[in-house]
């Protein structure tokens, strides 16, 4: 199975729109806040799933602060991380991810890509789809299967 993953697209509909005829062999699409509502947007160009968490930017909406996915055994969340001091590093993010029996940890807020595995855990956050720092916009894809999960940071421009 294959999850594309967008976050910090702050309204951008150009660069959801680039990203997804970039993108078009996924099973589902994850977005991890700023702007949540981008993910309304987002299902209306695609025919698969798509689940959005709320980020600190994010004004009214329907999208929660934490998501919870299950894919073929393995435990996604996925969080903003504004909450959890993502800006400081991940240690909040791996306290809870051990708590509730995570493996992948999907997060925004820094528009920093990551894509580590840090005590059995990947932690992925594909940085900012118009706005990484340190570059261009970015986005991500995990590949998934019952042994594994691979993530992938790609970026949009390139």
């Amino acid at each position: 199975m294959r999850i594309g993953v967008l976050s910090d697209t702050h309204g951008d509909q150009a660069t959801i729109r680039q990203i997804t005829k970039l993108t078009t062999d996924v099973d589902m699409w994850l977005h991890a806040g700023d702007c949540s509502q981008d993910a309304d947007y987002l299902a209306s160009l695609v025919t698969v799933p798509v689940v959005a968490a709320k980020g600190n930017c994010d004004g009214p909406t329907n999208a929660r602060l934490d998501e919870f996915v299950e894919v073929l055994g393995h435990k996604i969340w996925l969080t903003h991380g504004h909450r959890y001091g993502v800006k400081r590093g991940i240690q909040e993010l791996m306290q809870v991810a051990k708590q509730q029996g995570i493996q992948v940890v999907i997060y925004g807020h820094t528009h920093v890509p990551d894509n580590r595995c840090c005590e059995g855990i990947l932690f992925f956050n594909p940085g900012s789809g118009n706005c990484s720092y340190g570059g261009g916009g970015t986005y991500g894809v995990l590949d998934i299967n019952v042994t594994q999960v691979v993530g992938s940071i790609i970026e949009k421009d390139a």
